[in-house]
């Protein structure tokens, strides 16, 4: 395919999916929408990736692109798959994953007639031993668009993966990079370094997205020696927006309360080797030097909760829990929820 005749680039890193990428691939070559192409990154797998890749780049041509490369993870794949991608937008499926064939088609679609620079889409999560529909997310959004720069706290509610997005293409072609990228934690930094030059975001009520859910996704194994790391490269993006884009600094403190002072917390507080109440104050020591908006920020409070139709009330009531120093109650009353009761709240 020509450039120009490119309408969404799909970025594919693979590594040790042979089980499961033919599933990815013919979701992907399958598409409904003319013009789209999967670029495919081999990170180094030691399995059968490439040979896959090689057979599906033999039957449908243009629509499979080929990055074989040395094993860097994700982040660097991402960013290889970036610069040879052609297409007006520019998307991420993990291999493991598979879309709907209508997938490229509604989020095209839906940028172009909102003049959006991100479209939004829900998913569903599925156990990927039983293929058990755990749930279905992003489909009940409560604003079909919005101005990023004017109400950046609305991205607080938004799921922090980039494979249920679509983006404008010069927005990733001229992304900031990390010096520092951390282990866990990195498709939401991902996301931030896009949000930070974006405009409109618009969404579609659909579940487009099936993301398979690994037991042994390193999400899920969170120890206490991968703290230093997410800790120098959440400053470090924050240092970005300070250089770049500080109107926007209150939402970076406050996304760093959901991300490091709740969701990094929990998954650390399952690590047995963690001292979790001096990790718990070292947190908080950590949100106040350098992320010192979180405490009295707009976007956690009432007044916002209330203009906004109810965004962010979840993450207001855990910042009265934190001040209250009720967290480590309210974790344990959380994970009683999820492993007893089967309810798991999505923050």
């Amino acid at each position: 395919m020509k450039k120009n005749n490119v309408k969404l680039s799909i970025i594919v890193p693979c590594y040790k999916v042979e089980k499961y990428l033919p599933r990815c691939l013919d979701s992907l070559v399958n598409q409904t929408l003319d013009g789209v192409e999967a670029i495919c990154i081999n990170d180094g797998s030691p399995d059968n990736c490439l040979k896959i890749l090689k057979q599906y780049k033999k039957k449908y041509g243009d629509k499979i692109i080929i990055i074989d490369k040395k094993n860097e993870g994700v982040w660097r794949g991402r960013m290889d798959g970036i610069k040879k991608a052609k297409g007006e937008f520019i998307g991420f499926v993990d291999s493991d994953d598979y879309v709907a064939l209508d997938y490229a088609e509604k989020l095209y679609k839906a940028a172009k007639k909102e003049k959006a620079d991100i479209s939004c889409c829900g998913f569903d999560r599925i156990d990927m031993d039983t293929e058990k529909l755990y749930s279905r997310e992003m489909t009940k959004f409560r604003h079909k668009s919005f101005n990023i720069q004017e109400n950046s706290g609305l991205l607080l509610e938004i799921n922090t993966a980039p494979w249920n997005k679509i983006y404008k293409a010069e927005l990733l072609k001229k992304m900031h990079d990390l010096e520092n990228v951390p282990r866990v934690l990195d498709d939401m930094m991902f996301l931030q370094l896009i949000y930070i030059n974006s405009k409109k975001m618009t969404f579609i009520n659909d579940s487009l997205v099936y993301y398979m859910v690994r037991k042994d996704s390193i999400i899920n194994t969170v120890k206490k020696e991968l703290i230093p790391g997410v800790y120098e490269a959440m400053k470090e993006v924050r240092s970005i927006y300070e250089k770049e884009n500080p109107n926007m600094l209150e939402y970076v403190d406050a996304n760093a309360f959901l991300h490091l002072g709740i969701s990094f917390m929990y998954r650390l507080s399952e690590d047995k080797n963690l001292d979790f109440n001096n990790a718990l104050k070292e947190n908080t020591l950590f949100l106040n030097k350098y992320f010192p908006g979180w405490k009295n920020n707009q976007y956690i409070k009432h007044s916002y909760v209330r203009k906004n139709n109810g965004s962010n009330k979840k993450l207001w009531i855990v910042r009265w829990v934190y001040k209250l120093h009720m967290f480590k109650p309210f974790l344990a009353t959380y994970k009683f929820m999820i492993n007893h009761i089967g309810v798991d709240i999505k923050w």
